[in-house]
C-alpha cells in the first residue's frame, strides 16, 4: 500500500517576557479534531505499541518530558508483513512540536523520562476509532529496548 500522506512535524514557538512564557503552534489547525486524551507514563519501561488505524489520523503533542514515537506504514491490516520499515521521532515538551501520523500507519510510544505526558488528538470519535483500530505486538518492526539505550 503506497500512501500519499506521510507523518510530519508541525513546529511551534515560545514567547517569553516578564509575564512568563507562552507556547504556540500557529500552523496547527484544529478543524479536523474530534477528541483528545492524555497518556502519562510513570517510568520509562512502558511501551505502548502498536495501534494501527486504516483511516484515523493521530497527532501527538508532549505536555511534559519526552517520548519516542515510532510508526510503520501497514501494507495489509489483516496480515501485515513482518519486514516493514519503521521510523521514529523524539518529541520533547521543550521543543514545542506536534507529530502527525495519518491513517494507514501503526504507531507506538515510550516515555524517555519518568512522568512524561503526551496529549493525543484524533480526527475520529471514539466509536469510529474502535471500529477500525488494529493492535499488533510491541516487538514487531522496532527494537524498543535497544532504541531506549541509544537516546
Amino acid at each position: 500500500m503506497i500512501m500519499s500522506i506521510k507523518p510530519k512535524i508541525i513546529k511551534g514557538g515560545i514567547h517569553v517576557d516578564d509575564r512568563g512564557s507562552m507556547r504556540f503552534i500557529n500552523d496547527f489547525k484544529l478543524d479536523e479534531i474530534k477528541r483528545f486524551y492524555f497518556i502519562k507514563h510513570p517510568d520509562i519501561s512502558v511501551i505502548r505499541a502498536w495501534q494501527g488505524h486504516k483511516v484515523e489520523k493521530k497527532l501527538f503533542y508532549p505536555i511534559s518530558g519526552s517520548f519516542l514515537i515510532a510508526w510503520v506504514e501497514i501494507d495489509n491490516f489483516d496480515n501485515p508483513s513482518m519486514n516493514l520499515p519503521s521510523d521514529s521521532y523524539i518529541l520533547n515538551s521543550t521543543n514545542n512540536e506536534v507529530l502527525t501520523i495519518p491513517g494507514g500507519y501503526a504507531n507506538g510510544l515510550m516515555a524517555l523520562e519518568p512522568n512524561s505526558e503526551v496529549m493525543v488528538l484524533s480526527d475520529f470519535d471514539l466509536k469510529e476509532s474502535i471500529k477500525e483500530k488494529n493492535r499488533y505486538p510491541s516487538e514487531w518492526w522496532f527494537d524498543w529496548k535497544t532504541i531506549n539505550k541509544g537516546y
